[in-house]
């Protein structure tokens, strides 16, 4: 391995970024606690809080390891898939030790870096499942989820596992965060059914709006961080992001007041979420210009999966499924069709910039991990129900959440 060869601007940022992108799951807290009702507002907060804790000590015993430890290229990782344990428990890891994506950061800063993408991901599939899961149950599929879905694609696309040796590109998670994390969401809704207990909509959009705002602002570090130095397309990735954001944001606000007859404060706020999600996997190879189509696009394309899912009558409380596992899907697709070398020279051209085999490499890796993370999630959910009951009872539902499970509530006249 390179020798540090430490830059303290390089460091000094993503100390920073990895500081931004902690505090999106606290964002993502706030986000799903408005959007539910006020007798379940502390057991979906708290299941992202409880990630930060508990997804640290995977991370920090094996996880890490498991996901950046050893490469396909040497054949020291397990088939391409998975990595091997030799920095299980930051074993052999010194002052002097850089970063495998960066020779001028320790690799400390990139342990605590992607640590904090690993906490968000499977906090963001909470949602889904919103007000009818256990906790014990929300321990193990936490737990079971890392390990089986979520530390295998960081592998294989980000630590030199079998789909970066096919050429697949994911810049900031688009694969690796929200595809697997919403498709996830899908197959936890399909698997634990309906709530029984019908609430009358968000109780609290101000705490949307605040979680929107902190979501908003720590996606600059999940983005521009990706590029983990600071140069040209660590710019290029912060102005696609809130481009992308932006438009996506407008288009939704403009389809809802078309279809409602009223602009809708909440559509603004989702459908920013749903451009910030969908240029994830593109934001650091694309031009500013193809990142404002990309936010239209996601606008558009995020609005009708949700209005599907509704039809459908899946009971995706929040709309993972719609915004992150759909947004992801169509962002890696835009990173295959508009990727171009004239921003991001380390990047490639994709299919409008020449390069139809690139695009259709990206369209085969979401699909696998589409696949992959429905069938890991539905067995691993039937699995856990063998071994203490997922869903809530329903008396446990009519009480709600926060003091059925939790003896807690957030707010003492919801008694």
């Amino acid at each position: 391995m390179a020798h540090l060869t430490l830059d303290t601007g390089n460091t000094g940022f993503m100390l920073l970024c990895s500081s931004l992108v902690m505090l999106m799951t606290p964002g993502l807290a706030f986000f799903y606690g408005g959007l539910v009702g006020r007798k379940n507002v502390l057991a979906i907060m708290m299941q992202s809080f409880t990630s930060m804790g508990w997804t640290t000590v995977l991370w920090w015993a094996f996880g890490f390891s498991m996901c950046f430890s050893g490469d396909l290229k040497s054949g020291t990782d397990f088939a391409g898939i998975i990595g091997n344990f030799n920095w299980a428990f930051l074993r052999g890891i010194s002052l002097d030790t850089p970063s495998p994506a960066n020779s001028t950061i320790p690799l400390f800063v990139f342990f605590g870096y992607q640590m904090m993408f690993a906490i968000i991901t499977p906090a963001l599939i909470t949602g889904a499942f919103a007000n009818r899961v256990r906790f014990a149950a929300y321990m193990l599929f936490l737990t079971a989820w890392l390990i089986l879905v979520y530390f295998p694609f960081v592998h294989m696309i980000w630590g030199g596992g079998i789909m970066a040796h096919w050429g697949v590109l994911d810049f900031a998670g688009g694969i690796v965060v929200h595809n697997i994390a919403g498709i996830a969401a899908l197959a936890s809704v399909l698997y634990v059914g309906r709530r029984r207990v019908a609430e009358r909509g968000p109780h609290s959009i101000p705490l949307v709006a605040l979680g929107t705002g902190l979501l908003w602002f720590g996606w600059y570090g999940f983005n521009a961080g990706s590029e983990f130095r600071v140069d040209s397309v660590t710019a290029v990735a912060f102005i696609n992001t809130d481009l992308a954001a932006s438009f996506a944001a407008v288009t939704w606000l403009a389809i809802d007041w078309m279809t409602t007859k009223k602009p809708k404060f909440l559509g603004l706020l989702t459908g920013s979420v749903a451009g910030l999600a969908t240029i994830t996997p593109a934001a650091g190879y694309v031009s500013p210009s193809s990142a404002v189509l990309i936010g239209i696009l996601a606008g558009i394309v995020c609005y009708y999966a949700v209005a599907l899912k509704n039809r459908l009558r899946w009971d995706d409380a929040l709309d993972v499924w719609g915004v992150h596992g759909v947004g992801g899907f169509l962002g890696i697709l835009s990173c295959g069709a508009f990727a171009s070398l004239a921003f991001n020279p380390a990047g490639t051209n994709g299919l409008f910039n020449g390069n139809p085999h690139f695009f259709l490499v990206q369209l085969g890796a979401v699909c696998i991990s589409s696949v992959w993370a429905f069938v890991f999630t539905y067995g691993m959910l039937w699995i856990i129900d063998r071994i203490t009951p997922v869903k809530a009872g329903e008396a446990a539902e009519t009480e709600g959440l926060d003091q059925a499970l939790h003896g807690e509530v957030a707010y003492i006249e919801a008694l």
